[in-house]
């Protein structure tokens, strides 16, 4: 995990403690006893990859397990809910990988029990890829470990507590196991941030007392259901759209940012208050802007603003801020740039370290981390984080929606589900939502929604 690569012996007992907790270092001491390592057999054989979700997400994963090192991979089994996507992204993978994509019609498996079968084609050392939207994650990984296979799954993890639990719970087995466990949480593998996180620990910029992050740029718009359109389907097929299914942009794609900012902090926040709202009918059932103030045990803030408008303002980056200066832990998805400044102002003769060095792409940095963990027998499992950092997100949206102040003790108990049963899920299955006469989906109202 990166966390630990940036970790050195003499840092403090609570940044081992923290790490230790939330997955980020399994120690293994901690395993003896508990199960046989599993690695494969031997670096020449190659490790087999069954493919659960074909979106962009998931065609993005399998090219970074392409660039790893170390031994042959290879993409065997494909699995989606619709048999179009499959065989487009099947189509698209093959063209470039042609050598390493052995996926034969027999091989292809479409509709809501497809995962199961592609997992099925799977042994030990090989790698299940959960990478449909979050609604479906917790019963995937629940499968996968339960046949003993080593998971590489996407965020976000969980649409709400109950289904985090799930996800929760089948973490503590896969330890049990010793399963080796990815998840798409690639920043923690990035150098630059390592380092500079590993900076703020070790006191470069003092007392963290305050925590920014941003992400703010243009939207991903809804469109409306047509007449007589299946729209449980439309539903799926428009899925970042909808917050039983992605889980909504505050968690799908700001959890990143969230989680980067607990790992800075070391913690998880113990409360939050938010706001919110939608300005755009054709943000799906979803807000198109947040703003979350989260708050550490030690009254730490993090202040979280996402929103997803064209013509505004746009920034994509993270600050912290310290007694004795001041940090920027990214300003650019690919190149960080991470700084340390003297003070509160972030200007060039305040500056005291950049992080100067080429970063590696972290995508297949934490791909290749999984993978040589498969080989070599290593501890390698980033479930647990996962889901306590889908937690701390949850936390931010229910304060947003409901109008709340939320405690992280309500979030992690909370009975709320927006599906009920989605293990029997079919395609006759009512629409967990339904959209208005016009075709376009209530958003929520803080001070009446529930969720908690």
């Amino acid at each position: 995990m990166s966390a630990s690569n940036s970790t050195k012996p003499d840092r403090a007992n609570s940044r081992r403690d923290f790490l230790k907790r939330t997955g980020g270092v399994l120690a293994a001491s901690a395993l003896a006893g508990v199960a046989v390592p599993r690695c494969h057999a031997a670096a020449s054989d190659a490790i087999k990859l069954a493919l659960v979700g074909c979106g962009g997400r998931g065609g993005g994963a399998v090219a970074d397990a392409f660039s790893t090192t170390g031994g042959p991979v290879k993409l065997v089994a494909m699995a989606d809910l619709f048999e179009d996507r499959l065989q487009n992204k099947l189509k698209q993978l093959q063209e470039p990988f042609k050598d390493k994509v052995d996926v034969t019609p027999e091989r292809c498996f479409a509709g809501f029990d497809a995962y199961k079968k592609a997992i099925d084609c799977l042994g030990p050392g090989d790698v299940a890829m959960l990478t449909t939207h979050a609604a479906f994650r917790p019963l995937h990984f629940e499968y996968a470990v339960a046949k003993g296979v080593n998971v590489f799954m996407e965020k976000s993890f969980a649409v709400d507590a109950p289904a985090t639990r799930r996800l929760l719970k089948a973490a503590g087995e896969s330890e049990k196991k010793n399963l080796k466990v990815g998840v798409g949480f690639m920043w923690r593998h990035s150098k630059a941030r390592q380092e500079v996180i590993g900076r703020i620990h070790d006191g470069a910029i003092g007392e963290l007392h305050t925590l920014r992050i941003y992400r703010v740029h243009g939207p991903v718009h809804c469109p409306r259901l047509p007449p007589g359109t299946n729209e449980l389907v439309f539903q799926l097929r428009n899925a970042p759209c909808f917050n039983w299914t992605s889980s909504g942009f505050l968690i799908d794609w700001h959890c990143h940012n969230i989680d980067v900012a607990c790992w800075a902090k070391n913690a998880w926040p113990v409360a939050a208050q938010a706001m919110g709202g939608r300005c755009y009918p054709e943000a799906g059932n979803l807000f198109d802007h947040y703003a979350v103030e989260f708050t550490f045990a030690d009254g730490t803030k993090l202040f979280a603003f996402s929103r997803h408008m064209a013509g505004c303002w746009n920034e994509y980056a993270d600050y912290a801020h310290g007694t004795k200066g001041s940090a920027v832990l990214m300003t650019d998805l690919g190149t960080p740039n991470t700084r340390l400044f003297k003070n509160q102002r972030m200007t060039a003769e305040n500056l005291v370290w950049r992080q100067g060095q080429a970063e590696p792409n972290p995508y297949h940095v934490e791909w290749q981390v999984l993978l040589d963990a498969i080989r070599q027998g290593k501890p390698h499992n980033e479930a647990r984080r996962a889901a306590e950092a889908n937690f701390a997100a949850i936390l931010g949206r229910a304060a947003a929606h409901t109008g709340a102040y939320v405690t992280w003790d309500e979030a992690i108990k909370s009975d709320f589900q927006y599906v009920k049963d989605i293990d029997h899920m079919t395609f006759d299955t009512p629409a967990p939502i339904k959209a208005g006469p016009d075709g376009l989906y209530p958003a929520p109202i803080p001070g009446i929604t529930k969720e908690l």
